[in-house]
């Protein structure tokens, strides 16, 4: 059957560049999705692509994202699998999802793309709406920013929004333009479900014990959990690896839903915090993460900001050159082992490269 976006609300059937529900405003997410077969992986390919045969999306264009390595890290707190998404091609995991929304939207006729990001996204949507000839513009939180992410997007050849209230900017826009975003969009979502396939490929077709990243509107996190749910539905795996998601305390609307056992995500009042790329105070698909969660025994961590950089600076020195965000399930790594076991397979992600923000290390 065709694959096709539906309302986890109505249920109602979404147009090919809707980013919600039309009728009552609900997220979207996809039905009749193809079977994970291996026999359908294509083996010369080494990019997320080799597993296009389960991606109901015809490759327009690509920039060789995915494949990033999986490789064993010791530091004092614990040994872990890092999965090494800052390798992509704009330094973040977000270009997986990137690709494989911006081939649908391009598909199906779209024209200028937008988005709102406080960094990543933005780089990365103007990344590949360059590949596929598109303009885009990004919205950016006027205080909060990072600069070096904001030259990043210029230089992709995108253009810049700073507003205060910039998700009111972005709906507003949206109205005549193509949302193509990180936190609506089913098929970014989707394309996020590829790096659980490569971890399963890597660790020689198995699934690791537990696996963590940090979240914010938990694209990673969900795409991790129902590409090895696609898994375990194919009978290549019998159990998930526990899902763990890590915050800042500073933004921690999922570990207080998930300490009060809640579906919804708690309301917060968000502070400041190192973490800036999961600074979200009401992520879109909170009640799925939630659900993650418990379905797989798993658990939700906050750490404060000295914690999350000193864990940096551990990855860096240890020879990974890391963003701040991407060190907050490393520096919950002692709780982590605690919980599931000191000789547990961990696999954490690693999701954003330090390259960006080098000059403004603390």
């Amino acid at each position: 059957m065709m694959t096709k976006a539906l309302c986890n609300v109505c249920a109602a059937t979404a147009k090919p560049l809707d980013w919600r529900c039309r009728i009552c405003g609900g997220s979207l997410d996809l039905n009749h999705l193809p079977a994970f077969d291996p026999g359908n992986v294509i083996g010369h390919e080494f990019s997320l692509w080799r597993y296009g045969a389960m991606l109901p999306v015809a490759r327009r264009f690509s920039l060789g994202e995915g494949s990033t390595p999986l490789v064993a890290v010791d530091l004092a707190d614990g040994r872990f699998l890092a999965k090494l998404e800052h390798l992509n091609p704009t330094g973040s995991f977000k270009d997986r999802g990137t690709a494989v929304m911006l081939n649908h939207l391009a598909a199906n006729g779209a024209g200028a793309v937008i988005d709102n990001s406080s960094g990543n996204a933005g780089a990365s949507l103007a990344a590949y709406a360059g590949a596929a000839g598109l303009p885009a513009t990004v919205y950016v939180p006027a205080a909060t920013a990072v600069e070096s992410k904001k030259r990043l997007i210029r230089a992709y050849g995108g253009a810049i929004v700073e507003a205060r209230d910039y998700l009111e900017d972005v709906y507003a826009a949206a109205e005549s333009n193509t949302y193509a975003s990180h936190a609506w969009n089913p098929y970014f979502v989707l394309g996020q479900q590829t790096a659980a396939w490569e971890t399963w490929e890597q660790l020689g077709r198995r699934a690791p014990a537990a696996l963590a990243t940090p979240v914010g509107h938990g694209g990673l996190f969900l795409g991790f959990y129902r590409g090895f749910r696609a898994l375990r539905k194919s009978g290549l795996i019998d159990r998930l690896p526990r899902m763990i998601a890590v915050q800042s305390a500073g933004v921690d609307p999922i570990v207080r839903a998930w300490e009060a056992q809640a579906s919804l995500p708690a309301s917060v009042a968000p502070t400041e915090s190192v973490a800036d790329g999961i600074l979200v105070d009401a992520p879109v698909r909170g009640e799925q993460i939630l659900s993650a969660l418990y379905d797989t025994n798993g658990f939700a961590l906050r750490i404060g900001n000295e914690a999350i950089l000193e864990a940096r600076n551990s990855l860096c020195e240890a020879g990974h050159i890391i963003e701040a965000t991407s060190a907050a399930p490393v520096a919950a790594l002692r709780q982590i082992k605690e919980r599931i076991g000191a000789d547990d397979e961990l696999v954490i992600a690693l999701t954003g490269s330090g390259l960006k923000s080098i000059s403004a290390r603390s």
